[in-house]
């Protein structure tokens, strides 16, 4: 269960990242991280598998978020066999309070991708399993 507290501070986020206003769409980020961090038994293999392939082309590829978005609408297209996860006990020590409590610009920014690190760090045994299956998909 998402503390009431804990999806404020996401919908705060939100806010932040939809008006931000650069041209790589952060939101994509901020999305994916959440998608993640709090995915549980009832979570669409779908939005895993977007939530986890979202960071790793944005952490290990340097992908904007447009880019991701893109990438996303492009595979839902497809309707490939979506990925099933084991979902790990811990899934990042930092989470949406932690990115809106600093300040809004380049400090909230690195922030918001500390918080993906962390959450991408966390998913460590599914990390080849992603890019596995971005390379059946003609991606990569």
């Amino acid at each position: 269960m998402i503390e009431p507290a804990e999806q404020r501070a996401f919908d705060e986020l939100q806010l932040y990242t939809l008006s931000h206003g650069r041209r790589e769409f952060i939101h994509q980020y901020a999305v994916d991280a959440w998608m993640a961090q709090h995915a549980d038994a009832g979570t669409r293999p779908i939005g895993l598998t977007f939530a986890l392939v979202g960071l790793y082309l944005h952490l290990e590829k340097g992908l904007t978020g447009r880019q991701v978005q893109r990438l996303h609408m492009a595979l839902a297209l497809r309707r490939p066999q979506w990925l099933s996860f084991a979902l790990p006990d811990e899934r990042g020590a930092l989470g949406a309070r932690d990115v809106i409590a600093a300040p809004p610009g380049p400090e909230r920014d690195r922030a918001l991708d500390a918080w993906c690190g962390a959450v991408w760090a966390a998913y460590g045994d599914s990390h080849r399993k992603v890019v596995e299956w971005l390379r059946l998909q003609g991606i990569e």
